[in-house]
């Protein structure tokens, strides 16, 4: 059973969503919210949120909505799908880690092959939180769906990032500070331009960290004493210590 929210202020977006919903080959329990107030305010887990960015009511818009949850508690965040009638909200909907985003009026196919992915990943999450986790990124008009363990580390410049993965390099829009929330359980921001992937972490001394593929980052010396305890803690939890 998943469990599924939409927040839009319009009544008649919120039917026609969860109309959508229904249709779909997929036990599922749904739960509708006209503000971001009303969403956080309801403390059930949530494993996908459809959500509007412009939401008329007083208060928080969805993107703020977004931010406050990708804020919080890490092992329970939900999918976001953001549902919204304008194209220029794509790169914010993305420094949210959002998942996808559907434009106005809502394409019954496109919503049909969006919501079949998410319910993948949500299943891969369930499966093994830490292995099944993916990160969906947005280059251009493409999206990307990358498995967290593909990933060596992410680099940040000129206000995107690099994701050095196992089979080559992928550029997109994003906020290194806001993958560095969403990721971590698993990564570690050891310099203002690098999130390195523990789990391919070779060794370390207080000025570099060095990877399993051979690679050597900069450590910052204000990061060390952290990244240490972080590293020391991934590992023991790897161990079921």
């Amino acid at each position: 059973m998943i469990k599924i929210a939409i927040c839009d202020d319009e009544a008649n977006i919120r039917a026609y969503l969860s109309s959508l919903i229904q249709a779909q080959d997929c036990p599922c329990e749904i739960v509708e919210y006209a503000s971001a107030g009303d969403c956080l305010t309801d403390h059930r887990g949530i494993d996908l949120l459809f959500l509007d960015i412009e939401l008329n009511a007083a208060g928080l818009d969805g993107m703020a909505l977004a931010r406050q949850i990708r804020e919080g508690n890490s092992a329970a965040q939900p999918v976001i799908i953001f549902v919204t009638g304008y194209e220029r909200y794509v790169f914010d909907a993305f420094d949210v880690g959002a998942f996808q985003y559907l434009l106005k009026p809502v394409n019954e196919e496109k919503f049909a092959q969006v919501f079949a992915r998410a319910v993948e990943q949500i299943a891969a999450n369930r499966e093994n939180p830490q292995k099944g986790r993916v990160l969906t990124l947005q280059s251009a008009n493409t999206s990307k769906t990358v498995p967290l363990d593909s990933i060596y580390y992410i680099e940040s410049s000129n206000h995107r990032v690099e994701l050095h993965l196992k089979d080559g390099e992928f550029a997109c829009y994003a906020k290194i500070g806001v993958l560095e929330l969403e990721l971590q359980d698993q990564f570690f921001r050891i310099h203002k331009g690098y999130l390195v992937n523990l789990s391919y972490v070779a060794g370390y001394s207080k000025t570099e960290v060095t990877l399993t593929n051979g690679e050597r980052l900069l450590l910052s010396k204000y990061k060390y004493q952290d990244f240490v305890k972080a590293y020391l803690h991934f590992l023991k939890k790897g161990a079921g210590l």
